[in-house]
């Protein structure tokens, strides 16, 4: 019974990712208020009832997608930093490797940065807890990496939130002007908005990799 359980779950994860995905291609090609149940269905090759045993609504669909995606986007900023470097380095690295990911899944851009702002109240509230998963991040990198070195912390809430809202007006101007491939061109200017608002509230310089950002 266990291994028959077992079983039923890794399917329904299984259906859960292909839907997932088949709403990220649906969304890619005809924009989210075109897409219906049956283009995500249709994507992701499963029946219209496996659709609604994971989600009620077209947009609960479109929610799940972006929040998955995101976690996949923070995993790799995770993963990209040596916590042994300056948090500078560490930002660099983190920086570098995001925007190198998203340029690998144009499909999914449309969706992180565009399409959710289709689902109102709901898609904003998605966005803004995502941005907060960022920034917390942000602020982990940035403030324990000062507090070892007996300083105090350069970041607040508010300016770690601006510093990522900036990033994405960036990501979203390139989008718009169809740059998606060359989005790893967009690290330089967001690493040095982050560094010149840490030094900016710390009133201190920021150390060594500034020199190399500007190159």
């Amino acid at each position: 019974m266990i291994q028959a359980q077992a079983q039923l779950e890794d399917t329904s994860a299984e259906h859960r990712g292909r839907l997932l995905d088949g709403m990220a291609r649906a969304v890619a090609a005809n924009g989210y208020t075109e897409t219906t149940i049956a283009d995500i269905v249709r994507e992701a090759c499963v029946s219209r009832r496996t659709f609604y045993q994971h989600f009620a609504t077209k947009a609960e669909c479109l929610i799940a997608l972006y929040e998955a995606a995101s976690i996949a986007a923070l995993n790799v900023l995770r993963d990209a930093i040596d916590p042994a470097h300056a948090w500078q380095t560490q930002a660099e690295q983190a920086m570098e490797a995001y925007l190198e990911c998203l340029s690998r899944n144009p499909v999914l851009l449309r969706t992180l940065f565009i399409e959710i702002f289709g689902l109102g109240v709901e898609g904003l509230a998605a966005r803004r807890r995502v941005n907060r998963q960022i920034a917390n991040f942000m602020l982990n990198v940035v403030n324990t990496d000062r507090g070892k070195s007996g300083r105090s912390h350069l970041l607040s809430d508010e300016l770690a939130m601006a510093v990522v809202g900036g990033v994405n007006e960036l990501i979203l101007q390139a989008i718009e002007q169809d740059r998606v491939t060359t989005l790893a061109d967009l690290a330089g200017p967001a690493i040095r908005l982050l560094l010149a608002t840490a030094s900016e509230h710390s009133g201190a310089p920021p150390r060594g990799v500034i020199a190399r950002v500007k190159k």
